[in-house]
């Protein structure tokens, strides 16, 4: 009978693993989608802000007289 408090206390520090274990498998999850969503709306900026500094170049480009005109 002497090990009975030794099981007991083993059971409870795996349970406080399992339940440990659990709750940060959550928190990463979490993470994961938070972090994923930025990276996505990040990108989608960068896209964006390159297409308006194409089609400015193209415009500039545009406004210049061509060299064989001159």
């Amino acid at each position: 009978m002497p090990y009975l408090p030794v099981w007991i206390l083993l059971a409870a520090g795996v349970l406080l693993l399992v339940l440990l274990l659990v709750r940060t498998s959550g928190v990463l999850r979490r993470f994961r989608r938070t972090v994923s969503m930025v990276s996505t709306h990040t990108q989608d900026r960068t896209g964006l802000l390159r297409a308006r500094s194409a089609a400015l170049r193209v415009a500039v480009a545009e406004r210049r007289p061509a060299r064989g005109n001159q």
